[in-house]
């Protein structure tokens, strides 16, 4: 009777150590992770304090030793679900750049399009505070003339990332 294990070739060198680098760059991935971001992952205590102790390090040599020494460690974990996680962080921070982007987009088409564009938010966002988006779109208008610094802009902008924050 034989295995799967039995039948499968033992890895190459060569092979083995493009797996070991693949750790390591994960390794990597996890000690570049905002303090935040790195709150969310639960990890064995051996791997955690590596990469919490690489984190501290500053000095070149010390922290690629350091960094060699989280994808040692690395070894005895499954890397698939820190795979998975971090793809998923990455996958949010892109959704959210984008949704960013989205809300830029409409406020420089209502500062620079005026009423137009304000009827065609409205279509999308019924509960909006008319008012108070042409107050702001005045008010921004007025602070670009006179060189001031853009603070109904910024307003403008908070508003709308509120109004379609609660809409997703």
């Amino acid at each position: 009777m034989t295995t799967d294990d039995d039948n499968e070739a033992p890895k190459s060198k060569s092979q083995l150590k493009r797996d070991m680098h693949a750790l390591q760059e994960l390794g990597e991935e996890l000690v570049n992770l905002t303090a935040e971001q790195f709150k969310k992952f639960e990890l064995p205590e051996s791997l955690y304090d590596a990469i919490v102790e690489a984190r501290r390090i500053h000095s070149r040599g010390a922290r690629k030793r350091q960094l060699q020494y989280v994808g040692r460690v690395m070894r005895n974990v499954d890397p698939a679900p820190i795979r998975e996680k971090l793809d998923a962080l990455h996958g949010q921070s892109r959704q959210a750049a984008a949704q960013l982007h989205r809300i830029e987009r409409w406020r420089d088409r209502l500062l620079e399009e005026g009423d137009h564009v304000l009827e065609e938010l409205v279509a999308q966002h019924p509960d909006v505070d008319r008012q108070y988006l042409r107050q702001l779109m005045r008010n921004a208008g007025k602070e670009k003339l006179a060189n001031k610094p853009p603070r109904s802009a910024r307003l403008l902008f908070r508003y709308l990332r509120e109004l379609m924050e609660e809409k997703s």
